[in-house]
């Protein structure tokens, strides 16, 4: 009778651990961060990839390096993440670290006045 007390609580144990598990998988985050370069100017951005794919049951994090070969200030946000490089000068460069949790597309424009409206703005996929 101990024997059998003492495999159930086993088996009982083993799917407790399955379902932390199933439930952890769900919530990760991708290991290795996808590295994109942004090359930005006068009114244009340049993406080395305009889309990631994104992991079943995990997101994605994705490093934008962002360089600024205009002759003017810029930036880059994705506005609905809250996410925002600095007001670049002529020749700086900044990262930015985007997790994505869900897919879809995400808006991203320069928010310099008038910058969005010249052709800065545009759309990045996670699929």
């Amino acid at each position: 009778m101990r024997f059998i007390v003492l495999a159930l609580a086993a088996v009982a144990l083993g799917a407790g651990v399955s379902a932390v598990a199933a439930n952890a998988r769900d919530t990760q985050t991708s290991a290795v961060p996808v590295k994109i370069t942004v090359t930005m100017g006068e009114y244009y951005f340049k993406f080395t990839k305009k889309s990631v794919a994104k992991p079943p049951g995990a997101s994605v994090t994705v490093v934008f390096t962002v360089i600024n070969k205009g002759a003017i200030a810029h930036d880059f946000a994705f506005g609905s993440l809250g996410k925002k490089t600095a007001r670049l000068n002529v020749g700086q460069k900044q990262t930015l670290r985007v997790t994505f949790k869900k897919k879809g597309r995400y808006a991203y424009l320069c928010t310099v006045p008038r910058h969005a409206n010249a052709g800065m703005a545009g759309t990045f996929r996670v699929t």
